[in-house]
């Protein structure tokens, strides 16, 4: 599926309808070079959750964790790793479970150490708006993106 995202609402918009997708158990990768708009789409997506706090990247502090009633969302940003043993190094294996939503931002920065993505999402600058693919890489994937589409 590929859409263009004229402004910064539309990409929090699809965040938004990504959200109706989300079950536990899921691995987004966000996909895109800096200020391709990663953040924004997750922004749009807890907002549509219900999290009124300050949704901020997760750049340096390379998680951001968020509970929204029996959902646990983790945002992770590898952006900053130099080498793919970072990611086992800093213990984060642990969050990558049935119970958890994982949003990754740079996970390629991981060297092939993640579980496979239900849904890949890759946003590009295109013009003044963001050119963005998504596809999805596993029956919960297809569901996600299935509802999406609607």
């Amino acid at each position: 599926m590929t859409r263009f995202l004229a402004a910064e609402i539309d990409t929090q918009a699809l965040g938004a309808a990504l959200a109706g997708g989300l079950r536990p158990g899921m691995m987004i990768y966000l996909e895109g070079d800096l200020g391709a708009g990663k953040t924004t789409l997750v922004r749009g997506a807890l907002r549509a959750l219900g999290v009124t706090e300050r949704v901020k990247s997760p750049t340096f502090s390379l998680l951001e964790l968020y509970t929204i009633s029996s959902l646990y969302l983790y945002h992770f940003d590898f952006y900053r790793f130099s080498h793919s043993d970072e990611w086992a190094d800093a213990g984060f294996r642990e969050y990558f479970n049935r119970e958890s939503v994982c949003l990754v931002e740079w996970p390629e920065k991981a060297g092939g150490q993640l579980p496979a993505p239900d849904v890949r999402i890759e946003l590009k600058v295109d013009g003044s708006g963001r050119s963005v693919t998504i596809s999805a890489h596993t029956e919960a994937g297809k569901d996600c993106l299935e509802r999406l589409q609607h």
